[in-house]
């Protein structure tokens, strides 16, 4: 096994990627989140690259257009399907073995999947998909469940109750926040219900993978169906996986979608 930089086409530009070698005949494509290179952050895609290819399955990863050592301007991951084309086509000729290709993506990689109908994919691993409309400067909100589900863990806790007794409480912030739990869960985006009708006629294979911990993935479950057999739950994880046992977590269940 080894790892290749190179380069490949999208159109006219030139677009940076990674393939760490494996004998498979299912193949990784591991799509990067937001504007973070293929590396990932703090290196966390280039490492499960390489533990995914060390069990045996060749691993693609790449900079979308206008991203790290691509070309091209970054026109964010609603404009990505043409990206995605490009590198499914190089990794296939770069692994000309390879019978099935596994789409993986966290955060708005997952969305970028969706919203691209998952095409020519056999099957998808969906992380913390991102629903939320506009900038996300600002980062997503609390959702009701997950403010509902916060203060229930505060009065199991003996520790939480002595400081409300004690008076170590801010009342007026404890009642914001009971009452921010009584409102009702937001409507789905307009983005999530362009996900929804994206992914809906994709017959390989889905997995969503939800981070318990994370914002973006308590806001995706809300605008979802939460009886969907396809989720998977990693609790208490948050959205980059980086606790060993939730990184170990989410490379089983990657690992589970290729052996299918």
């Amino acid at each position: 096994m080894s790892r290749l930089h190179f380069e490949f086409g999208c159109g006219s530009l030139k677009l940076a990627g990674a393939l760490d070698t494996a004998p498979g005949i299912t193949g990784l494509l591991l799509v990067s989140g937001g504007n973070e290179i293929r590396s990932g952050a703090f290196s966390g895609q280039s490492h499960l690259a390489a533990a995914i290819a060390r069990a045996g399955f060749p691993v693609f990863r790449f900079d979308r257009r206008g991203i790290g050592d691509s070309e091209g301007e970054n026109r964010e991951f609603r404009s990505s399907e043409g990206d995605l084309r490009a590198a499914l086509e190089a990794f296939r000729a770069m692994a000309p073995q390879l019978e099935r290709v596994v789409g993986f993506g966290n955060c708005d990689a997952a969305s970028a999947l969706m919203l691209s109908a998952g095409k020519g994919f056999d099957a998808l691993v969906l992380s913390n998909p991102w629903t939320i409309e506009g900038d996300a400067a600002d980062g997503p909100i609390h959702t009701p469940d997950a403010v509902r589900a916060r203060y229930i863990e505060k009065l199991r806790n003996p520790r939480e109750i002595g400081r409300l007794l004690r008076g170590g409480v801010n009342l007026r912030k404890l009642a914001r926040g009971l009452f921010s739990s009584l409102r009702p869960a937001p409507t789905a985006s307009g983005l999530a219900q362009e996900m929804r009708a994206g992914i809906a006629g994709f017959e390989g294979k889905v997995d969503f993978l939800l981070a318990t911990g994370d914002r973006t993935a308590q806001l995706f479950e809300s605008a979802w169906d939460k009886a969907d057999p396809r989720i998977k739950r990693c609790e208490g994880a948050g959205h980059a996986y980086v606790e060993p046992e939730h990184r170990a977590w989410l490379e089983q269940q990657i690992l589970t979608a290729l052996r299918a």
